[in-house]
């Protein structure tokens, strides 16, 4: 999708018209866009505030009517404001409203997230459906990001993304890698066009718990892509290749008691190595 910039309407009605066709061919959940209905290239926290909303504001009272319309349901980002904070934030939308949130932890020092704060947590919403975890952009460069989610039982992890140039590589390898060591489905979705000078690059897709493509798009153009998924699938940790000589456990198989470098502060590591 291509995002036209500061102009929540105009975005809506491009969803509005992705809608006619994602519902038409029986998907019944459409996953949009990093800053979806907003823009990411914002030059300050005050121009950002102009457009950021609640998470109960009329963007997503506008976003769970369509989902009213074509009786489905909705991920998409938009800018969250909370008192004087700003965040890059999801939403998970359905008829009845939003059914689970996320705010971006990761931030890059690039368009907007040089002015959002970063959110602190990471959940899991159980639908009948699907069990599905939210990440955003950055987030997939670290590992730990969609770990956390596939502990708490993430079956899905959308990535709604706003990848430029430079993230060429991390579009290729790494939702691939996210989804075969978590044992997930992991779905990228990238923006196109071009902002404030900055350009997008597509190279949306979606992958499955062993890391092959289901579908992808090294795209231009707008585009959609679909693919059918099995939670159950997802959910099988234990996979078995020769009974009792050849199998691997995805989360059984770890050693937490040896990471603990993980939760130290920033630098810690590094002081400690040098005395």
């Amino acid at each position: 999708m291509d995002i036209d910039f500061a102009n929540v309407d105009a975005n809506l009605e491009r969803m509005r018209s992705a809608l006619k066709s994602t519902t038409a061919a029986d998907a019944w959940l459409t996953v949009f866009p990093e800053c979806t209905t907003t823009g990411y290239c914002f030059d300050s926290l005050d121009e950002a505030k102009t457009i950021a909303e609640p998470i109960d504001g009329q963007t997503v009272q506008s976003v769970t009517e369509l989902c009213s319309e074509f009786d489905t349901k909705i991920v998409f980002g938009f800018l969250e404001s909370d008192g004087d904070r700003v965040f890059n934030s999801l939403a998970l939308v359905d008829s009845t409203g939003v059914l689970g949130s996320y705010r971006k932890v990761h931030l890059p020092y690039l368009g907007v997230d040089r002015f959002t704060t970063p959110g602190d947590a990471f959940n899991v919403v159980a639908l009948p459906e699907v069990r599905i975890g939210m990440n955003i952009c950055y987030d997939s460069s670290f590992p730990e990001a969609a770990r956390v989610l596939s502990l708490k039982g993430a079956d899905l992890i959308c990535l709604p993304t706003n990848w430029p140039p430079t993230s060429g590589r991390t579009a290729d390898f790494i939702p691939n890698a996210r989804a075969l060591e978590n044992h997930v489905y992991f779905m990228a979705i990238n923006r196109i066009g071009t902002e404030r000078g900055f350009e997008f690059i597509g190279k949306s897709k979606i992958c499955d718990p062993s890391g092959a493509e289901l579908a992808s798009a090294n795209h231009a153009t707008e585009e959609i892509l679909y693919a059918e998924i099995e939670p159950e699938l997802a959910r099988q940790k234990h996979r078995v290749a020769i009974p009792g000589a050849h199998e691997v456990h995805r989360t059984k198989d770890r050693h937490p008691e040896t990471y603990g470098t993980l939760t130290e502060p920033v630098g810690a590591a590094e002081k400690s190595r040098n005395g």
